[in-house]
């Protein structure tokens, strides 16, 4: 296994002469460390300790030593690329010697007799090129436990899942144990949502495809809406949440919903981190410049060398002791991006391990308004469900058929159909009020199916619903300029649906 401390240097092989001895003295003046590596054995034996870079004399690189360095160069991990450093003679640049030097992956030419400066010059460089290596050993390791853990979090609501779908096969079941059977895998299946839901989220905010809908908001509603978001797993915990807020408002300019999403992910990392009923503390303070938010707990706290990278991505599963809570641990990563999209800071602080945390959101403060807007309010879910006719298209059978269960069980009279040739010969013989069309079709993409159905006479004002498993702006674009009115992204939230579907 690789040292630590000895993946920064460099070993030296120039077996010929002074220019070992003279090298490691230059770069011993120059706070380089390094290694003299007189012998090829002692050469390959030190490499396996680890090594920032390799520097050779030419007159070294003989079979023997092409053979045990390219076995090295070759055995590398996928992050790693060892520079090689060739003191080469003149007579170098033959077309012979330069493919031999290409068997050693990474190499740069430095001809002899090289000035004192271009040796540190080039050494320093193969360096920082290295150290950029191992940031990449850590991230890549970081992702490996992060898909690791992926795996385990997706499968633990598949196991009562599975469990609740055998148990529907059982005809002696009851009515109660019905509802309380349907009640798990509803459960289960919102909690798989949520895990793939903020996988897309940190995936689109990262790469800047997300679009934040910016008005002037109180900066105290943010924390109230924040806390009654999060109140169900506090209540499980049985925290004590403590709300400190100024009398008088203060204003932010933000995307509500985003703004409420990170209060709520610093709130909700707290009360998974902290023992049941501890104590979690949020603060609200605004001078003249800024709003900033303060959430501070008595928690299992963090060791100072994670401070720095708890908001990275793949950070969660070095830091996690207690994996009971569940979660992918890709919040902060999330918050982070966030709050810099709204010219933000945030800065995470702990005494240690056993010492509680305290995480900080400042945002830029804005003049007062003249007149406080109405808070929006949210359209009530319609109760009742209108006898529409509605026409499923979807190629996966299960999933279309229980769908349909439920828009019948609302009330609707529904057609179920496997392709896009289904639906336009359904469509024909009997128009439906409104369409629900999966985009995966195997015959026809379901946006080109929207546009077929549009051509109909009888279709033109019908309801045309996407429902989907892209979700992205782009995703969304396409189904609208295909004509649909509705986009929803698997699984389905059924009340948004049936509210859509009786405004029909």
């Amino acid at each position: 296994m690789p040292n630590a401390e000895l993946e920064h240097r460099i070993l030296i092989h120039a077996p010929v002469g002074k220019d070992a001895r003279l090298i490691a003295e230059l770069f011993g003046r120059a706070g380089i460390d390094c290694r003299v590596c007189a012998h090829l054995d002692e050469l390959v034996e030190e490499l396996g300790q680890g090594a920032g870079a390799l520097m050779v004399g030419d007159e070294a690189i003989t079979p023997e030593f092409l053979r045990a360095l390219k076995h090295f160069i070759d055995h590398q991990h996928g992050w790693s690329d060892l520079p090689v450093l060739i003191m080469s003679r003149r007579e170098a640049s033959s077309a012979g010697l330069q493919h031999r030097y290409l068997e050693l992956g990474n190499v740069s030419l430095l001809e002899r007799p090289a000035q004192g400066v271009t040796l540190v010059s080039a050494a320093q460089s193969a360096l920082r090129a290295r150290r950029r290596q191992y940031a990449m050993r850590e991230v890549d390791q970081r992702k490996d436990e992060f898909l690791a853990m992926l795996g385990h979090e997706l499968r633990n609501p598949l196991a009562p899942i599975r469990a609740a779908s055998d148990l529907l096969r059982l005809p002696s079941l009851d009515r109660d144990q019905i509802r309380q059977t349907s009640e798990i895998i509803s459960r289960q299946v919102q909690h798989m949502t949520g895990l793939i839901d903020d996988l897309l989220d940190l995936s689109r905010v990262s790469r800047g495809l997300v679009t934040l809908d910016e008005t002037l908001l109180d900066a105290r509603q943010i924390v109230t809406s924040a806390v009654e978001q999060v109140r169900p797993l506090v209540d499980a915990r049985r925290h004590r949440v403590t709300i400190q807020m100024p009398h008088e408002a203060a204003f932010v300019h933000g995307d509500q919903k985003r703004l409420v999403q990170i209060i709520a992910n610093v709130l909700n990392n707290a009360a998974k981190y902290t023992p049941e009923g501890g104590d979690i503390v949020v603060a609200m303070h605004a001078d003249a410049d800024s709003v900033r938010y303060t959430v501070s707990d008595d928690g299992i706290g963090m060791a100072p060398d994670m401070i720095g990278h708890v908001f990275d991505m793949f950070a969660q599963a070095e830091r996690s002791s207690d994996r009971a809570q569940g979660g992918l641990g890709i919040g902060l990563a999330l918050v982070k991006n966030l709050v810099a999209l709204h010219g933000g800071q945030v800065a995470a602080y702990s005494e240690g391990i056993g010492k509680g945390s305290r995480f900080t959101v400042t945002l830029p403060r804005v003049a007062a308004p003249g007149d406080n807007a109405a808070p929006a309010q949210h359209a009530p879910v319609p109760a009742g469900a209108r006898a529409l006719r509605l026409l499923v298209v979807d190629d996966n059978d299960d999933a279309g058929q229980m769908l349909g269960m439920v828009l019948e069980a609302a009330g609707y009279r529904v057609a179920v159909v496997q392709s896009a040739r289904a639906a336009l010969e359904a469509a024909r013989a009997e128009p439906p009020d409104a369409c629900l069309l999966d985009i995966g079709l195997p015959d026809m993409d379901g946006n080109e199916l929207a546009r077929q159905l549009r051509l109909l006479a009888p279709m033109a004002s019908a309801t045309l619903v996407a429902i989907t498993g892209y979700g992205q702006e782009a995703d969304r674009a396409r189904t609208a300029a295909a004509g649909f009115d509705h986009h929803f992204v698997k699984p389905v939230d059924m009340q948004a649906l049936l509210g859509v579907l009786s405004a029909a």
